[in-house]
Parts: C-alpha cells; structure tokens; sequence
C-alpha cells in the first residue's frame, strides 16, 4: 500500500491529476500495487504560499517545471524494481496525456516501513498478524 505525495510548481488541477495518474499507473506496473490502493496528496505551488526548491546536484539541471515525488510503501522490493518504478513514473510525466514534465525535473523518493507502520483506518494496524 503505497501512499504518494506529489508537489508542482505553476499547475492546475488538471497537471497535478494528470501527474497523480502517472505514478499511480507506474506503481501498478512496476510494483504490481492493486489498480484501486490508490492513496494520493496532490499539491500545487504557486511561489506565493508555497514553493519548491531545487538545486543541480549531480549535474542535473532542474528548473522550475520541477515535480517532488515522495511514495512511502512497504519494504521489500528488489533495486530493480525501483529503478523500474522510476523510470516510468518520468515517462508518464513526460507523455503529453501525463502533464509534459522533463524527465529531468521528475525527482522521486521512497520511502519504505514495516507492517506496524501503517494503519489503515479504525485505528488498527491491519498488516500486523493479530
């Protein structure tokens, strides 16, 4: 069950949709994540209220078109499939239909946990064998 978060700079809501069907589809296709554990924050940031920061570490040359992808999920999967994961994740944001972000601007983190580190509603902790 992975839980997304996805910031752009400059968009509306039809970007920040098009963005949070990228890595969703991504998530299904390369982690084989369930079509409907979809669990998503899409934020927009306007400069004013909020912004991105962004440098060139690594020689990558970001700019303001940037996109943070922050996925928390559980333990377990191979550096392939990560790898994987964000390779598609930049070529959906790519496609026209999925917002045109530069693959260059599409910064992906994951974040992994445990079993007890979820609870999924009922204040229970349903991955954990009772």
């Amino acid at each position: 069950m992975p839980f997304a978060r996805i910031d752009a700079m400059d968009t509306g809501p039809g970007r920040l949709d098009a963005l949070g069907r990228a890595v969703h589809e991504a998530l299904v296709e390369t982690l084989g994540i369930p079509p409907d554990d979809h669990f998503q924050v899409l934020t927009a940031h306007d400069g004013t209220r909020g912004t991105l920061r962004h440098g060139d570490h690594l020689g990558i040359r970001r700019d303001e078109g940037i996109v943070h992808v922050a996925i928390a999920l559980r333990a377990g999967r191979s550096d392939g499939r990560k790898w994987a994961l964000y390779a598609r994740i930049a070529a959906l944001a790519h496609a026209y239909a999925y917002a045109g972000a530069e693959p260059r601007n599409v910064f992906v983190t994951l974040t992994e946990n445990g079993p007890a580190d979820w609870s999924l509603g009922h204040g229970e902790a349903q991955y954990l064998d009772s």
